[in-house]
């Protein structure tokens, strides 16, 4: 990479960053113009793409059945997005006074203040790393799948895994718009096929006939719903990439709130849907013991049996590239938080400069890469079974981010009673509150029934112990940075609701404060 490629910036009036003219040129200057390249339809693309579809029903879902021991799992979801629709409404209320891609940090430092904001930072950053690394560790499974049904070549999953990196590492160089076409190609072929066989189930009325007892309230007294509402949350991770993506949307103060809502609405009717045609499909008595037997094959194994063993072969290929797209997605994510927290002088200024060929964080990116790597070869040594690494994994970061949206909803309450900025009762107090209450609630449930989800006390409270301290290691950054080097901590409330100019460079890396 020649760094001749790479942006340096200078700050313009109210903090905004800039090229500078004299050393770029107009044309890179109209360059940056051009990067706001994503509508509601790019960045829904990146939102729904990290929900993984196919990946989802397929993986999850007979996991949710499983740790849950129910048959409530579309009402896990209906739930869950009720409480994702409350707090998206404060969510999408602050995000015009919120000019940070940090997303979720940059809400949390706007209501709470520097330290709890980098606190916070660090804990999104933590928790979607454990769910790039537990994703990437079921593409080995599903990859070493796909080539043995086959080819009877099996390899060590990890083999798979370390490919991947690879590739998403090549991907997530280039400009955002890439990554864009292949997640938009991935997920309306993955979307279709689970269309295909949620109609098969119905109209073939499943294995005893259509019915609504997963929906029944009864069901929700059985077995730990605690567990399947934190799956079920896992979902919806990555709808925050609405706001994490605000550098390069168009028209963000309306692209944003747009995406938001209909994402979560059309994920939370999609698995409600495919979920109870699932249950229906393996039958209301099986479902659970089908999900705990056989719960990598459940969905592919429904497929053969209701539509065609060509859709389950067409299914088995698009399930890897369903957890590959998730895997680049989360990807992307964590790199728009590193640019976020390198333009405030939090990690080094280089990292968050932009590559002007393709307009992206590309240093971000590389970086990111690398830790990757050198974890799961940490994980590979030590020896864990992917698929408990895949549930302990996802399970702690859903944890860490159910947290993260709690902190989130009290720093909307807090920055509009103290900025009256909008007076709207429903859009700062009401819905946040509401969305407060329910995140607290299933934070409880969650953390009083964690041992069964990894089997023992000590596995639960390491992971436990790993979701305090990534927020724990933002606390103490900030603090050292606040003695250390005031004006860079200064520098860290800055993002302020001042309108953004056209030639704002995406995600850029420089601040003339310090």
């Amino acid at each position: 990479m020649n760094d001749q490629e790479l942006a340096p910036i200078d700050s313009g009036p109210h903090g905004a960053l800039h090229l500078r003219e004299d050393e770029f040129g107009s044309s890179q200057t109209r360059r940056t113009e051009g990067s706001r390249q994503l509508g509601v339809g790019g960045i829904l693309l990146m939102v729904v793409a990290a929900a993984a579809p196919l990946g989802f029903v397929a993986a999850t879902i007979p996991v949710i059945m499983a740790v849950s021991q129910s048959v409530a799992t579309p009402q896990y979801f209906i739930i869950a997005m009720v409480i994702l629709l409350l707090f998206a409404v404060g969510f999408t209320a602050m995000s015009p006074h919120v000019r940070n891609a940090g997303a979720f940090y940059s809400y949390v430092q706007a209501g709470l203040g520097r330290v709890t904001g980098l606190g916070a930072a660090t804990l999104a950053i933590g928790s979607y790393g454990l769910l790039l690394l537990a994703v990437n560790a079921y593409f080995g499974v599903t990859m070493n799948n796909l080539v043995v049904r086959y080819s009877a070549v099996e390899l060590p999953w990890w083999l798979y895994s370390l490919a991947a990196l690879g590739v998403v590492a090549f991907l997530a160089y280039r400009d955002i718009e890439v990554s864009s076409r292949v997640l938009g190609f991935l997920l309306a072929a993955e979307t279709l096929v689970v269309v295909v066989l949620d109609v098969g189930i119905v109209i073939s009325g499943g294995e005893a006939g259509l019915t609504a007892q997963p929906f029944s309230p009864t069901e929700l007294g059985i077995g730990a719903p605690a567990l399947g509402l934190m799956f079920a949350f896992f979902g919806f991770i990555g709808f925050e990439a609405t706001a994490v993506f605000r550098n390069e949307a168009k028209s963000p103060d309306r692209t944003i709130p747009r995406a938001t809502f209909v994402a979560i609405i059309g994920i939370g009717i999609f698995y409600a849907l495919s979920s109870w045609a699932v249950i229906v499909g393996s039958g209301v008595d099986n479902a659970v013991g089908d999900a705990s037997t056989s719960p990598s094959t459940l969905v592919i194994d429904l497929a053969a049996t209701y539509v065609s063993p060509v859709v389950a072969d067409v299914m088995q290929v698009l399930l890897v590239t369903s957890v590959f797209a998730c895997v680049l997605s989360f990807h992307n994510v964590i790199t728009r938080y590193e640019g976020a927290l390198a333009q405030k002088g939090v990690l080094p200024r280089w990292l968050g400069q932009i590559n002007l060929r393709h307009n992206a964080p590309s240093r971000a990116s590389l970086v990111l890469s690398a830790v990757t790597l050198v974890v799961t070869l940490l994980l590979i040594v030590a020896g864990p079974d992917p698929i408990a690494l895949y549930t302990w994994l996802s399970g702690a970061a859903t944890l860490g981010i159910v947290a993260l949206m709690a902190l989130t909803s009290t720093a909307v309450i807090v920055y509009f009673r103290r900025s009256r900025t909008d007076s709207r009762p429903w859009q700062t107090v009401i819905a946040p509150t509401g969305a407060l209450i329910g995140l607290l609630i299933i934070l409880a449930l969650v953390v009083s029934n964690f041992t069964l989800l990894t089997g023992d006390s000590v596995s639960a409270g390491v992971l436990g112990t790993l979701i305090v301290v990534t927020f724990g290691v933002g606390i103490v950054t900030a603090l050292i940075i606040k003695v250390r080097r005031p004006n860079t901590f200064a520098a860290l409330g800055d993002d302020s609701s001042t309108a953004e100019t056209e030639t704002t460079l995406p995600l850029s890396a420089l601040s003339a404060k310090d």
